[in-house]
C-alpha cells in the first residue's frame, strides 16, 4: 500500500537519520547560523547532504562546483568529501547569504578549501570559463529553477568525460509532468530536461523523493563523449 502522508515520509528520514548519522555540532551550527540570520529554510535535508556526499566520494572528486551557496550547509557535506588538497568553489547571488556561509565554513575549518564567488550565478560561470577554469569532478545545481538550463550547459563546458552533475529540486511536487504549467521554475526544469535529452555527450535519469522536504526529486547526470579533457 502506497503511503501518502507526509508526516510518515518525515518519521523515517528522522528514523533512519538517528540511525545512520552521528551527531554533529558543525553542521547544527550552520543550520543554527542561517535560522538566525533569517535566511529562507530551503536547505537540503540531512540525508540530501550525506547523499551529496557519498556521491562526491565514490566519485573520487578532487575538484566541486556548487551553484547556489545559501548557508554553507550543502557546501559542508561537499566539502568534507574531498582530499586534504581538493577544491570547491560555490557561487552565490546574495551577500548576506554568502557571508553566513563563509563563518559557517570557517567554523567547520574549511576555509582553505572553499571559494565563495559572490554574485549572479551566470556571470560567475561566464567568468569560469573565460579565465580557462580546469574542468571540475562533481557540480551541484541548487539555484534559481528559470536559469537551470543555463547552469547545466555552463557545467557541461567546465566538465571532463566522467564527470557528475545533481541537480536538485526538479519535481517540483510533481508540476515537472505538467506541459502547460506556466512556473518559471517548471519551465526551467522542463527544459534542462530536454536539453539532456538532445545532448549526445550526457546521459541521466530523475528520481522522485519524498521525506521531511515533501515531494521533490533530483536529476543525476554523467558526462561522457567528448567533454572538457583533463
Amino acid at each position: 500500500m502506497q503511503e501518502k502522508d507526509p508526516q510518515v515520509w518525515t518519521a523515517v528520514d528522522e528514523y533512519a537519520e538517528d540511525l545512520l548519522f552521528a551527531p554533529d555540532a558543525v553542521l547544527d551550527a550552520a543550520l543554527a547560523a542561517a535560522d538566525e540570520a533569517g535566511l529562507p529554510k530551503i536547505a537540503v535535508a540531512a540525508n540530501q547532504g550525506r547523499l551529496l556526499h557519498l556521491l562526491a566520494r565514490m566519485q573520487g572528486a578532487r575538484r566541486i562546483l556548487e551553484i547556489g551557496t545559501l548557508a554553507g550547509y550543502s557546501t559542508i557535506w561537499l566539502a568534507r568529501a574531498l582530499p586534504a588538497d581538493g577544491t570547491l568553489t560555490t557561487l552565490e547571488i546574495d551577500p548576506a547569504h554568502a557571508a553566513v556561509a563563509t563563518a559557517n565554513l570557517d567554523r567547520a575549518g574549511l576555509a582553505d578549501r572553499v571559494e565563495v564567488r559572490l554574485g549572479p550565478a551566470r556571470d560567475s560561470l561566464a567568468d569560469l570559463l573565460d579565465q580557462g577554469a580546469q574542468p571540475y569532478d562533481f557540480f551541484f545545481v541548487d539555484a534559481d529553477k528559470a536559469n537551470i538550463p543555463h547552469y547545466v550547459a555552463a557545467a557541461l563546458e567546465l566538465s571532463r568525460p566522467g564527470s557528475v552533475i545533481v541537480v536538485d529540486n526538479v519535481v517540483r511536487g510533481g508540476k515537472l509532468a505538467d506541459a502547460d504549467s506556466t512556473d518559471p521554475a517548471v519551465q526551467g526544469v522542463r527544459r534542462m530536461h530536454e536539453l539532456i535529452a538532445a545532448e549526445p555527450r550526457l546521459e541521466a535519469t530523475t528520481v522522485q523523493t519524498v521525506g521531511s522536504r515533501g515531494h521533490d526529486g533530483f536529476t543525476l547526470i554523467r558526462v561522457g563523449g567528448d567533454g572538457v579533457e583533463d
